[in-house]
């Protein structure tokens, strides 16, 4: 009997020891293992985006990231006494189950894959999507994240990224800056384009390959209407089109260009004579103004 026992004994404490053993363990995956390869992560994407791109570090650290979580978990579970040959095989199961029940985050899946092998655009880059434009802020498994310029947080299914046309404003390092100009039709135009491109080649942004171009488009209802067109580096598209047309406003008023607006004229019934309309100042009851009006008619 004494010597079943010191068995028990013996064997309730090697227990108790490897408990604790298991117990220091899971401590430290959790405590050390989660923050090591967080870091990692932070720095396989700074160094990556160094190297190649802010997309190619993105997709790194993400890859470090889930890595590590998942090294993490089955080796937590497999000190909590699970088997991982058990837990593969329900893995397995499940992952059936949720493929089936989840079509579509799997087509998203698939599309994202698409999109980080092709790469049609990369973070940081200005597309439009479905009328919606703004700075790409990720590329992930399920999702394009953008920030619109009213500073809105947008989510695009990447399914949708992939059966929709997508424009990718900043992908080339130029851009072109058009401006519609109008002017009066006694202007002569050769002048205008000459003031137009002496507007361009004194601005600083305006780069001079590919050169300014001025484009007459054609008569309008009041206007002789042109396209001033010209490039700039991507970064300064929006500030030379700004400058260009403050620009072109100071210098049609200091050359006498005449920038004209819409006009109406009202017709009796000929062709060629106006109504003879005066205005009066407040002399007499509004009735008797209408009455004197409609004398001319």
């Amino acid at each position: 009997m004494e010597s079943l026992n010191i068995l028990n004994l013996d064997l309730a404490q090697i227990l108790t020891y490897q408990n604790f053993v298991s117990m220091i363990r899971f401590a430290v995956l959790l405590l050390f293992g989660l923050p090591l390869f967080y870091f990692l992560s932070k720095w396989a994407r700074k160094y990556a985006t160094k190297k190649f791109s802010a997309q190619q570090g993105m997709i790194i650290s993400k890859l470090v990231l889930y890595l590590g979580v998942f090294i993490i978990a089955f080796s937590v579970l497999n000190e909590l006494g699970f088997k991982l040959t058990h837990l593969l095989g329900a893995a397995g199961i499940v992952a059936v189950a949720v493929g089936f029940a989840s079509q579509t985050s799997v087509s998203n899946i698939i599309s994202g894959l698409f999109l980080i092998a092709e790469q049609p655009f990369q973070v940081n880059d200005i597309i439009t999507v479905q009328n919606i434009t703004g700075v790409v802020l990720s590329i992930d498994i399920l999702s394009i994240k953008i920030r619109t310029f009213d500073n809105k947080f947008v989510r695009i299914p990447n399914e949708t990224i992939i059966k929709s046309d997508v424009t990718n404003i900043t992908h080339f390092p130029i851009r072109r800056v058009d401006l519609n100009v109008g002017v009066a039709y006694k202007e002569d135009i050769g002048r205008v384009r000459k003031v137009l491109l002496d507007i361009a080649f004194k601005n600083p942004l305006c780069l001079n390959e590919p050169e300014p171009m001025v484009i007459f488009q054609g008569f309008g209802n009041s206007s002789l209407d042109l396209l001033f067109v010209t490039w700039a580096v991507k970064t300064d598209w929006l500030k030379l089109k700004n400058s260009l047309a403050e620009e072109v406003k100071k210098r049609f008023d200091e050359e006498g260009i005449e920038i004209p607006f819409p006009h109406l004229s009202l017709y009796s019934g000929s062709m060629t004579e106006p109504i003879p309309i005066r205005i009066e100042g407040n002399r007499g009851p509004i009735s008797e103004q209408k009455t004197r009006l409609e004398s001319f008619a």
